[in-house]
């Protein structure tokens, strides 16, 4: 812990103060809330964070530790972390290191005592924002110009950013099950958590993982049964090339995107996306799937939605919807794509959504047997 005095300051003014922890330093990034109860590692190494400095509304933070099997990329994501406590011990039999020493080892800061219920309505309220973040002392009108300063969430490509440089596979670690065949998966990595890839290859599909300007050229040429797209931060829309790259791949490989993949697909499919007031994140999202009744508990990390108006005048079909403000969380063009809104691994989060994995393999599968 540095010991110094933390503080949060937003663009319009807000400050809360606390005590930094983790690495000495002043972020900035766009404030947002999680409402998950459990799972802070994997919030702060999803990369869909990149970018955003994130609150834990859950008022005890790291009373579990860390440990390397729940990382969900190589290093903590986030650009700050805010908690309301930051607990000084951690009880679990995977524990590896406590969490304050994590954050500093990575070079990520926090600030804990922070009061996250006040800053949650604050959000809420006022709509998402830039932010700055000090873990060390630091003058609050000060860090409030850190935070006017730095660049606004629209319009930001942060897909590149995150994303792997050269592709690399990971071999199915489970048998496709008998008589089916084991497929090969191309997964376009806009910010993957290593979670979707275990899952993918644990379902007997040889996935490599592509960087986000993969052309469909080189997919194509790589005898790949189908395309996955994934998580991962920022706006949809200035990330022209892989829109570009998708609308080229529509109906010659099968296709699932989840997260902002599932928007990049919206996008190809040509439907629009807007930014959402704060966003959703956490892990208790319920999501009605269209004309079964049967809702799902989903994890969530998103700050744009696809817009219902523009895609039902494409040629998908809605397939999931968010029961807290009826937004848009599903789509398929049936035997050619689907996507939904939240992430189906769970990491963290409920398993009510792995389905989606079995019926994209199904839809691989069914391409697979139509090309023989």
């Amino acid at each position: 812990m540095t010991g110094g005095t933390g503080l949060l300051a937003l663009e319009d003014g807000a400050t809360f103060t606390g005590v930094g922890f983790g690495s000495g330093r002043v972020v900035a990034g766009e404030i947002c809330f999680n409402t998950s109860m459990t799972g802070y590692q994997e919030v702060l190494t999803d990369p869909s964070y990149h970018g955003q400095i994130v609150a834990m509304t859950a008022p005890h933070i790291g009373n579990t530790g860390v440990n390397a099997d729940d990382d969900q990329s190589a290093a903590p994501r986030v650009s700050g972390f805010v908690v309301r406590e930051l607990s000084r011990t951690h009880s679990s039999w995977r524990a590896e290191e406590p969490l304050d020493d994590y954050m500093s080892r990575h070079g990520t800061a926090g600030v804990s005592g922070v009061d996250t219920r006040r800053l949650a309505r604050h959000v809420r309220e006022a709509g998402a924002m830039r932010a700055a973040l000090s873990s060390v002392p630091i003058a609050a009108d000060e860090l409030v110009d850190v935070a006017r300063s730095s660049p606004a969430m629209v319009g930001l490509d942060l897909a590149s950013a995150v994303s792997t440089k050269e592709p690399y596979t990971r071999p199915a670690t489970g048998p496709a099950g008998k008589g089916r065949p084991r497929l090969r998966i191309a997964a376009f990595d806009f910010g993957i958590k290593t979670n979707i890839v275990k899952l993918l290859a644990s379902m007997g599909s040889d996935v490599t993982v592509v960087p986000a300007r993969t052309t469909a050229e080189d997919v194509l040429a790589g005898g790949f049964d189908g395309v996955f797209l994934s998580n991962g931060p920022g706006d949809p829309d200035p990330v022209e090339y892989a829109i570009a790259t998708v609308r080229a791949l529509l109906g010659r490989l099968p296709i699932f995107g989840i997260c902002l993949g599932h928007q990049i697909l919206a996008l190809a499919l040509g439907a629009r996306t807007y930014k959402l007031p704060f966003g959703h994140r956490g892990a208790n999202h319920p999501v009605l799937r269209v004309g079964s009744g049967q809702v799902e508990i989903t994890c969530q990390n998103h700050g744009f939605a696809v817009d219902a108006v523009s895609l039902a005048s494409t040629e998908a079909r809605l397939t999931h919807v968010n029961l807290n403000d009826q937004t848009v969380e599903g789509l398929e063009v049936p035997g050619l794509c689907m996507g939904v809104q939240y992430h189906p691994e769970a990491a963290p989060g409920p398993h009510d959504s792995r389905y989606l994995f079995d019926s994209f393999r199904r839809m691989v599968e069914e391409g697979v047997r139509g090309n023989q």
